[in-house]
């Protein structure tokens, strides 16, 4: 065996799912990297995700896959209102789920509430793929601000309402903590206009069970239906969890037929993941998962 000691090569890209486990990719080319105001940002070139984005050293989206999450994030709220036509995103800087939300035909506007505005000019510039133009479509507005700020004080001042939010956020952990506790899910519930749906990010159930759990039991607290749903995204590394929030709509409620209807009806073409069917399955929670959000 070499003297020498061992040292991961400059390639190497670890996400950390926790403590005492993660995943690999390497055979990457670093595009561009540095830091914001407020944290630390990467775009890699990869053989298996094409263009990714990192924060904080933890992966966010990429071309290849980016689609399952955004797709799941926005439709299932989506689709099961009987017909958005405003929306608001808090984080989601890349575009991809402002680029889903303006696939509704009337859809008349989205307000992308973003932190860092070097996240959008790194998607604009490098993540094409993921916004498809979005970021610079005219029902499209970005407002560099913190989301705090907005929820609990610029909309309601301005008497904003929106049919969706979608909270396309990082981890529930650090300053992002302060956006996943019941007090915002509640000032978010009170920008909802009469029959809208909140969707949010839970994380894995694999390797954060209590951190599913808590944001689970909150969203529970506020909202008169919650509905978690799960898929494996590999770009994660795990099977991640999802919600969608409401005191009016229940995508669960929903057939597979009338979700195929209604995306034919409203001309949502273009998914590489959601139907009928997955909208449907989604729902059917295992064992272990059913005993965890009890």
């Amino acid at each position: 065996m070499s003297d020498q000691p061992s040292r991961f090569p400059d390639d190497l890209l670890v996400e950390n799912l926790c403590e005492d486990a993660g995943y690999f990719l390497r055979g990457g080319r670093l595009l561009e990297a540095g830091r914001s105001r407020w944290q630390a940002y990467e775009v890699w070139e990869t053989p298996r995700f094409g263009r990714l984005f990192r924060l904080d050293g933890c992966f966010m989206s990429s071309e290849r896959d980016e689609f399952l999450y955004h797709e799941i994030l926005v439709h299932v709220p989506g689709i099961a209102h009987p017909g958005p036509r405003s929306a608001l995103i808090i984080g989601g800087g890349d575009g991809g789920s402002a680029e889903e939300l303006l696939k509704y035909p009337g859809m008349a506007r989205v307000v992308i509430v973003e932190l860092d505005d070097k996240v959008v000019e790194i998607s604009r510039r490098y993540l094409h793929q993921v916004h498809h133009g979005a970021l610079d479509d005219p029902r499209v507005e970005i407002r560099i601000v913190d989301g705090l700020q907005y929820v609990y004080n610029d909309g309601p001042t301005a008497g904003e309402h929106y049919d969706l939010i979608v909270l396309d956020l990082t981890d529930p952990v650090g300053p992002a903590a302060a956006l996943h506790t019941a007090g915002f899910f509640a000032a978010c519930r009170a920008l909802l206009a009469e029959g809208g749906a909140l969707s949010l990010h839970l994380g894995t159930p694999v390797y954060q069970p209590e951190r599913v759990q808590a944001l689970v039991r909150r969203l529970r607290s506020v909202f008169a239906c919650v509905r978690p749903y799960f898929l494996y995204i590999p770009l994660y590394g795990s099977l991640w969890g999802l919600a969608c929030a409401s005191d009016a709509v229940d995508p669960a409620a929903l057939s597979a037929a009338e979700v195929d209807h209604r995306l034919s009806a409203r001309a949502i073409v273009g998914l590489q993941h959601l139907n009928g069917p997955v909208h449907s399955a989604q729902f059917a929670l295992p064992n272990h998962l059913r005993a965890l959000l009890a």
